[in-house]
């Protein structure tokens, strides 16, 4: 409604009634033979307008033709599903939703040229554009649950009351009216009263229904809270699962700002005057509100800026600076460490690549900022645009001349909605012109079109109840072979896919098959987005007993370079004594501490089922892929890491604990320590130096570093003083740190591997894995 509304204060209010009537200096090129007729100019005016409405009426019709068994289940949004994406079902209440809202549409553009909602008329033109959009707002309102598949009562009741004749009768009714708007217009010499009043009324209705979704969800919010409370934070819902509500007021304050920045910016190009200074085209008054509103919000937001960037950026120095001075870092116990503007985690995946090390630091840095702070961000906008909305009631209502029409702010925000409006416009032309800008568009567009049409019905369709049910059934045809393994992978928005269609088909298929089925997700949102912005659809015991029902299988490829990616099944990771080590989802669906990661033959480190890639790869490896630079959220395929992640998510292929890091020697165990009773007596020898037991950093991983640990690690000494000594601080050592110390690992002596070495891995053994009669 508020979309249609502004398209028509745009067309009919100032280019045919203002911009078009007759004597005004506007548009010039048009005959006054065209300007004396109203007829033909509310035609021309209503007729983009009636074409807009008709274009996502057509599309909204659209459907999928789904070639999978239709399996009529029934869902419930109110149960926690077992498995992500349960409740993403079709909407059987969508053609009626549509329906509604075209009425809607068409209602709108009628009651602006009317008069607007506030001045009853007595045209029955009128009338009966308000009880359409009574019918409308209510019937909306009263659709139930979509996933109720099987209605009953008043569901029933309700469906058949909006059934395929009404719906039809409705809408016919509606475009009837349209057109008698169109041919019967009434005067059009000036402004339209109802332009105002209409767009003051829709804002209004926004405004008020955002506050309804903020109360309605904060009861919801509180009574979810002992449910996640538990979790780290870093797996919370966003906002405590109150994010619908900023959601929904950035979205409505945008569409506004966006219809107010296209009538400036038409009203600027299309402007004259009679006289300097008086301008001939005028916006209703609500859009001085619109004016005065963002112009404030754009103050409150520099303010934010201003203050919450120093304040992000000395949490992260004192943060960096705790990390440092714990033991293994340059810090007060006078160790050895890498160097302080080096992340833990990138010194040990670098190991032994200096240059490397510098390269994906600053993006480790900059990913975990978009990572942890994007969501306060956006809270952050909602809460301006929030307190902008009150300030301008306030000024309104209290009639404040000396705020309200402030010169400056009035420029503000003239200038941050016309390039709020020239800016998105820029944005779709770009999009239809560069592939690069399309690309940054389809992330937005993958993202709302993967939810069904129960919120936003007048949308191409959701292409989640084709996609997912086809890649399920496929995987079944292939699984029909006793001999075939099935692995579904998926990038990015694709790992959304790939993990309900894998939920899905574990649902259906026997458990003897379960084990052929793996999964492996790459540069996904699977724990940091998606199960805290939509806790009710892809909550985190849905993951949990994913990753248990693959028992292992579940693979997860991630950069920490990746600005809108990262882990999926660990958290809580840290370097500790050389090593990787974290907490994450077992194999069999339990949540705890992790065993140390493994080096894979690439570089790659493993914990858990998260499969961590040196960004920049290591390499060039021969025979194997290779993409140089800092590639973030690009290329997952391109690293060799790939081909071993979807090796072992089919079961050819597991970690072997032989290639745990670290890969230096550990602590001696007292067992290793020499005891006096094993001095001689009459000896008065220094300490013995135990022999520690010849460990090699490999395993079954398809190579090997080839060295052993002592090889790796052994440094130069200039006498046996020093090794003496060091053998003493190791003995020493055996004494248990404590839990909060972070030793920073030493890349200066880790490996540099250069190729890996070992027995053939077996995704590069095809031919011995086939059958002997293939």
């Amino acid at each position: 409604m508020l979309f249609v509304a502004q398209l028509t204060v745009v067309t009919l209010d100032l280019v045919a009634a203002q911009c078009l009537q007759p004597g005004v200096p506007c548009m010039e090129f048009v005959p006054d033979t065209v300007r004396r007729i109203d007829i033909l100019r509310a035609s021309a005016a209503l007729l983009p307008v009636g074409l807009v409405i008709l274009l996502m009426h057509r599309l909204s019709t659209v459907s999928w033709q789904v070639s999978a068994p239709k399996t009529d289940k029934q869902q419930h949004s109110a149960r926690a599903p077992m498995l992500p994406g349960a409740n993403v079902v079709a909407d059987p209440d969508t053609p009626a939703l549509r329906a509604l809202h075209i009425v809607a549409a068409l209602s709108t553009v009628a009651l602006v040229a009317l008069g607007g909602p506030f001045v009853i008329s007595a045209d029955p033109r009128w009338l009966v554009a308000a009880a359409l959009l009574a019918i409308a707002l209510i019937g909306t309102v009263a659709l139930d649950d979509p996933a109720q598949m099987h209605p009953d009562g008043k569901e029933k009741a309700l469906r058949s009351v909006l059934g395929r004749t009404p719906r039809r009768a409705l809408i016919s009714t509606a475009v009837v009216l349209l057109c008698s708007v169109a041919f019967l217009p009434g005067p059009l010499a000036g402004e339209l009263p109802g332009s105002g009043a209409t767009i003051d009324a829709i804002t209004g209705a926004l405004v008020i229904t955002c506050l309804a979704v903020a109360v309605l969800l904060a009861p919801a919010a509180l009574l979810a809270r002992p449910g996640w409370k538990a979790c780290p934070p870093r797996l919370r819902p966003w906002a405590g699962g109150w994010m619908t509500a900023p959601v929904l007021m950035v979205a409505c304050m945008l569409g506004n700002g966006f219809g107010a920045g296209l009538g400036l910016s038409v009203s600027k190009a299309l402007g004259a005057s009679r006289e300097p200074g008086d301008p001939v085209l005028l916006l209703p008054a609500a859009y001085d509100d619109v004016t005065i509103f963002w112009g404030t919000t754009a103050v409150l937001l520099l303010a934010a800026g201003i203050i919450g960037t120093p304040w992000m950026l000395v949490k992260r120095w004192r943060a960096g600076r705790t990390d440092n001075d714990g033991p293994g870092g340059d810090g007060p116990d006078g160790s050895l460490g890498a160097d302080d503007s080096i992340p833990d985690e990138v010194a040990l995946l670098h190991a032994g690549r200096p240059a490397d090390q510098r390269a994906a630091a600053n993006a480790w840095k900059w990913a975990d900022l978009q990572r942890r702070y994007s969501h306060l961000v956006l809270l952050v906008i909602a809460g301006v645009l929030a307190v902008s909305a009150a300030l301008a009631l306030v000024a309104r209502v209290a009639e404040l001349p000396g705020f309200a029409w402030s010169g400056w702010l009035v420029g503000v925000g003239v200038a941050v909605l016309a390039t709020l409006a020239v800016g998105l416009l820029r944005m779709v032309y770009l999009a239809a012109t560069k592939r690069d800008t399309a690309r940054y568009l389809g992330v937005l567009c993958d993202l709302a079109l993967f939810w069904p049409r129960e919120a936003h019905p007048v949308v191409p369709p959701c292409y989640a109840l084709k996609v997912i049910p086809e890649l399920a059934a496929r995987a079944t045809e292939h699984l029909a072979d006793p001999n075939t393994r099935v692995v579904l992978v998926g990038h990015s928005q694709g790992s959304l896919l790939a993990a309900v269609a894998t939920a899905r088909l574990l649902e259906s298929l026997p458990e003897a098959d379960r084990e052929r089925v793996g999964l492996v997700t790459a540069g996904s949102q699977l724990q940091w987005a998606y199960p805290r912005a939509f806790p009710g659809v892809v909550p985190h015991a849905s993951l949990r007993d994913l990753a248990r029902a693959l028992g292992g299988r579940w693979r997860s490829l991630c950069r920490g370079t990746d600005p809108i990616a990262g882990a999926v099944t660990t958290w809580n990771r840290q370097v500790y004594d050389g090593m990787l080590i974290g907490v994450g989802l077992r194999a069999d669906g339990t949540e705890g501490p992790l065993p140390a990661a493994t080096r894979g033959p690439t570089g790659a480190l493993v914990l858990g089922g998260d499969h961590w890639l040196p960004d920049p790869q290591r390499g060039p490896f021969s025979c194997r892929r290779w993409v140089p630079g800092v590639l973030r959220h690009t290329d997952y395929s391109g690293d060799p890491e790939w081909d071993r992640a979807v090796a072992m998510a089919a079961g050819l292929e597991t970690p072997v604990r032989g290639a745990a890091l670290p890969l230096r020697p550990q602590t001696p165990t007292p067992a290793q320590v020499p005891t006096p009773a094993q001095v001689p007596a009459t000896t008065q020898a220094p300490a013995i130096t135990p022999k520690a037991p010849h460990l090699t950093a490999q395993g079954g991983d398809g190579g090997s570093l080839g060295e052993t640990v002592e090889e790796l690690v052994r440094k130069p000494v200039d006498n046996e003083e020093t090794e003496t000594a060091r053998v003493d601080e190791r003995a020493t050592a055996a004494v248990p740190r404590q839990q909060d110390a972070k030793p920073r690992p030493e890349p200066s002596v880790l490996p540099e591997i250069t190729e890996p070495r070992g027995r053939t891995a077996p995704w590069e053994r095809g031919m011995a894995l086939r059958s002997s009669d293939r």
